[in-house]
């Protein structure tokens, strides 16, 4: 049976997650991961659900996208796969056909893990690698330090204070406590903790998100953010040592992270933390 594309439902989300937890693995390059489907899901089930598509074959799940924006496909396929000939080609076709739903006309990006068979049949079809993003992995195998700072973790009942901080982390966020229940009540978010760090006048300073995949498996940070006021203090480092820490209680093998390699700083304050550069990767575009 030949490889087919599909958009999953609500009812599908599950198995696009299960899968996703599945294909996490420490040696594997940066992928799309159980998380970022999470961290989505702040728009509510029924927009995840729009925004996932899968391409399977023989009943069995290859490759799950996520549409993060109209014109932005973030992609993996799972370990066995990755050099899929069939499967690639029929992405690529139908990546490159506005008339098969996946990406319109013009401008368009697409992420997918480096090495992926992908890449080089968008490079063919003069898709060009453009932006660039630095990994970062933590092993949590040794015990994680103390942030040195408290942190909590927060429920239905702190929402506001974690969307508090993180509005104000993020220029234009506009992230609020509804949404903050709506990515809670994600599939999920069953294996996620939201943190929240106090400096030591009590003020809120600094949040994060952490997201495992299950035991032995990589967990994900996504977002982390510090307070435009509370900003040059070390408490970008400690919540992300918080972040890991929280990751290692929940049987994660390690944390792993990724931003633009532009964001120096925040390249830096990774790497205080004790994070390790991965190698770099790249988005590939397609011009309008």
């Amino acid at each position: 049976m030949s490889v087919g594309l599909r958009t999953p439902g609500v009812d599908g989300l599950s198995e696009a997650v299960g899968v996703l937890r599945e294909w996490q693995y420490d040696e594997a390059p940066m992928q799309l991961h159980p998380g970022d489907l999470g961290w989505f899901w702040r728009s509510g089930a029924e927009a995840t659900a729009a925004a996932v598509r899968t391409w399977s074959r023989d009943g069995r799940i290859l490759a799950v996208g996520l549409l993060d924006g109209p014109r932005v496909l973030r992609l993996t396929s799972a370990p066995d796969a990755q050099r899929d000939e069939e499967l690639a080609r029929r992405v690529v076709e139908d990546l490159t056909e506005p008339e098969r739903g996946v990406l319109p006309a013009g401008k368009v990006q697409v992420e997918a893990p480096t090495g992926a068979l992908v890449h080089d049949l968008l490079a063919e079809v003069g898709w060009y690698a453009d932006e660039r993003w630095t990994p970062l992995r933590r092993d949590l195998a040794e015990p994680v330090p103390d942030p040195g700072v408290r942190t909590e973790a927060v429920g239905p009942e702190q929402a506001h204070v974690w969307a508090a901080v993180l509005r104000a982390s993020f220029d234009g966020s506009t992230f609020t406590d509804q949404r903050w229940h709506a990515m809670a009540a994600g599939a999920p978010y069953a294996d996620a903790r939201c943190l929240v760090a106090y400096d030591d006048q009590d003020n809120a300073v600094a949040a994060a998100t952490v997201w495992s995949a299950g035991p032995g498996r990589p967990g994900l940070l996504e977002p982390v953010g510090v307070h435009r006021d509370h900003r040059g203090h070390g408490h970008g480092r400690a919540i992300t040592v918080a972040a890991a820490a929280a990751l290692q209680r929940l049987g994660s093998s390690s944390a792993v992270v990724c931003t633009p390699s532009a964001n120096v700083g925040g390249v830096a304050t990774y790497r205080s933390a004790g994070f390790q550069l991965l190698p770099e990767r790249r988005d590939r575009h397609r011009d309008a």
